[in-house]
């Protein structure tokens, strides 16, 4: 099975360093109330505490930025998601930390079995495709060329996966600045 998220013509020096559009991140954030980015740097963290690529939050312990019982953000490198989705499901066992990570809407991958394995929701983005922001220019970059999704391990949670789905624009409605 292929690893990567194939397909993109991004260039190599800003491949892993695309934002969450915002409206997509407080649209989560008003469910899961995050206490840590753990995969950020200043730029582009979405939550006042972070973990920076210099600290690589694949060895530095999640309980040093989150509690029990309390969920923590991840956009990952799409270019080798998969031990990102296994720290998440580490920190979830071993401290019952909760972990939304947003994904690429790729089920033939190795590591999307090893979440839905491990995690308690997939829920798929459906209706569109989000425009990240772009690391070099800072603007929404359309011309995604797979759709997304949210792995989610709930802190206390041990059931099996659910499949669930949001569109598009509800996710952006729920993100929006006015409410």
């Amino acid at each position: 099975m292929k690893n990567d998220f194939g397909g993109s013509h991004t260039p190599k020096e800003i491949k892993d360093l695309w934002q969450t559009p915002k409206p997509v991140f407080r649209g989560m954030d008003r469910e899961f109330e995050f206490v840590a980015d753990v995969a950020a740097n200043k730029a582009n963290a979405l939550v006042p505490r972070y973990i920076t690529e210099e600290m690589d939050t694949l060895h530095y312990p999640w309980g040093a930025v989150a509690m029990p019982g309390e969920y923590v953000w991840l956009n990952p490198p799409y270019s080798n998601p998969g031990p990102f989705v296994d720290k998440a499901a580490l920190e979830h066992q071993r401290n019952h930390i909760g972990c939304v990570m947003l994904l690429p809407a790729d089920i033939s991958v190795s590591w999307f079995m090893n979440g839905v394995e491990t995690a308690n929701e997939c829920r798929l983005i459906t209706r569109g495709r989000l425009a990240f922001i772009n690391a070099a220019t800072g603007k929404p970059a359309s011309g995604n060329n797979k759709g997304s999704l949210f792995l989610i391990w709930h802190p206390r949670c041990r059931h099996e996966c659910i499949f669930t789905q949001i569109t598009r624009k509800e996710l952006y409605a729920r993100g929006a600045e006015n409410e």
